[in-house]
């Protein structure tokens, strides 16, 4: 049984106004509106998404 490390992140800023790829980043991440939480597996893909 492995357990993976979890990140828990949530929307608090609306990406109107923001770049294209910034928007795009968000959508990924599985957030839609503002106060959405995702939790995620802790990679380096998604650190880097979140950085």
């Amino acid at each position: 049984m492995t357990t993976q490390q979890t990140v828990k992140i949530q929307l608090v800023r609306s990406p109107i106004g923001c770049k294209e790829s910034h928007r795009a980043t968000v959508r990924g991440l599985g957030l839609r509106k503002i106060r959405s939480t995702s939790e995620l597996v802790d990679t380096p893909e998604f650190r880097g998404m979140i950085n």
